[in-house]
């Protein structure tokens, strides 16, 4: 199965400037993605950088093999959506190597606590139920308890007859952003990252830390200068 690896990195972003290279723990955030995949050494595979950033550009240009496409302006601002940049940066790449591409795995800047070995076995899984499936996304688990405001700033829990210790409440699994899978045709034909039918991979709570706000680059940091500790005593 011939891969393709996309990594939008627009340069725009109102919460936190230059988001995709901001330094966490002395190393650009985009850095964190590029390293992972050098270490996974997936087969068939060809990544690529989407970004409008010169700058974005300069850090991705800093190592082997990575291709760039240039993401026009229209499709580059806070309203475009991540699918029209995938789409573009896969015509781009299929008219330079001239080939067809089989799947898009689609790998944001803004998590960097993903391992080698989880991404290895995300492409794995979605190659053995292919095609019954034509997409897949990470998950990670989630038992709180979740409240919802109605009318008149009034709250009330979500699922009124779960057990209030944790431990007795079934799971609900969050969408993180950490890694997509998508046949590139169906992609294509639907503009949809999530295809037509998607399955969850799950992963762990700290790979699916996803950066958004200043705190979570504090935490991110915490977690990459104690990783071997969190391993040694379980997540």
């Amino acid at each position: 199965m011939q891969k393709l690896i996309v990594i939008p990195a627009r340069g725009g972003s109102k919460g936190i400037p230059l988001k995709n290279i901001y330094p966490v723990a002395g190393e650009p955030l985009l850095s964190y993605t590029l390293e992972v995949i050098r270490e996974a050494e997936l087969q068939d595979t060809d990544i690529v950088v989407s970004t409008d950033s010169e700058k974005i550009k300069e850090v991705a240009q800093g190592y082997n093999d990575i291709h760039i496409a240039d993401r026009p302006e229209e499709i580059s601002g806070d309203t475009a959506s991540t699918e029209l940049a995938l789409v573009h940066a896969l015509d781009f790449m299929e008219r330079l190597k001239v080939k067809k591409y089989d799947a898009v795995i689609t790998l944001q800047a803004t998590s960097p606590l993903r391992e080698a070995q989880t991404l290895k076995n995300f492409v794995l899984s979605y190659e053995k139920d292919y095609p019954e499936y034509n997409a897949q996304l990470s998950l990670n688990e989630n038992r709180s308890d979740f409240w919802i405001k109605k009318e008149n700033h009034i709250f009330e829990r979500l699922y009124k007859n779960a057990p209030r210790r944790r431990q007795d409440r079934k799971p609900l699994y969050v969408e993180n952003s950490a890694y997509y899978i998508t046949d590139a045709n169906i992609l294509r034909k639907t503009n949809s990252i999530l295809g037509t039918k998607a399955k969850g991979f799950i992963i762990s709570e700290y790979e699916a830390i996803d950066i958004n706000e200043k705190i979570d680059i504090y935490l991110a940091e915490n977690i990459i200068r104690n990783r071997c500790l969190i391993k040694e005593h379980g997540e």
